[in-house]
């Protein structure tokens, strides 16, 4: 049976959640990382040698980086589906993947750090201000891009809606002014009445 460590307050872990979820995967989850602790140890270590989360074990493949775990979950239980057969369509979910693991996840952390898990008068005003402009510079490039499309990678839900859609609710949850993006805010809206996300992705942020 797959079996999954994390911490559910992850957005890396909550793709490989939400994957799960949309494939009806039966698995099993050990709860590592931040208050749970667990990464220092040697067979944390041995399994990931970045000591982060998410790892997942699935039959004795043991697989960490959140993009590559969802994309081989993907392409084993949902070739066709959530990994297009289509190679142009598969690329455009990969670029976009890939853009939310360079560009705008980047780009919101130390927003997100500092006002979600930062106590007030610890707080950097101006790296978090940056954060902001960039961070909502970006939301506006996805918007662009979801003009006239119902899913990142066109007409059906993919794998790279999965990446896109946990960044996109840590964005849409953050206490922040933040631009209009109608396509973006109407693509997010279609996400989440999809049951899977439902339970993975929550408010208030932590």
């Amino acid at each position: 049976m797959l079996k999954i460590w994390g911490r559910p307050n992850s957005v890396n872990v909550q793709k490989v959640l939400w994957t799960v979820r949309e494939l009806a995967l039966p698995h099993t989850t050990e709860h590592v990382g931040g208050q749970f602790g667990g990464l220092d140890t040697p067979e944390y270590g041995n399994m990931n040698p970045n000591r982060k989360v998410p790892v997942i074990d699935d039959g004795g493949l043991v697989l960490w980086e959140s993009n590559a775990i969802v994309r081989y979950l993907a392409a084993r239980y949902n070739e066709g589906g959530l990994w297009p057969a289509d190679v142009a369509v598969r690329a455009q979910a990969d670029r976009w993947m890939d853009w939310t693991a360079t560009e705008w996840q980047v780009a919101m952390v130390p927003a997100f750090v500092g006002l979600c898990r930062t106590p007030e008068p610890q707080r950097d005003a101006t790296a978090i201000a940056e954060s902001i402009h960039r961070t909502n510079q970006l939301g506006q490039m996805l918007d662009a891009a979801l003009q006239g499309c119902e899913y990142i990678a066109g007409s059906h839900f993919t794998m790279g809606d999965i990446v896109l859609g946990c960044v996109a609710h840590r964005w849409l949850g953050m206490p922040i002014e933040r631009p209009a993006t109608p396509a973006l805010s109407a693509w997010y809206r279609r996400l989440m009445m999809r049951p899977a996300p439902q339970g993975v992705l929550t408010l208030p942020l932590s």
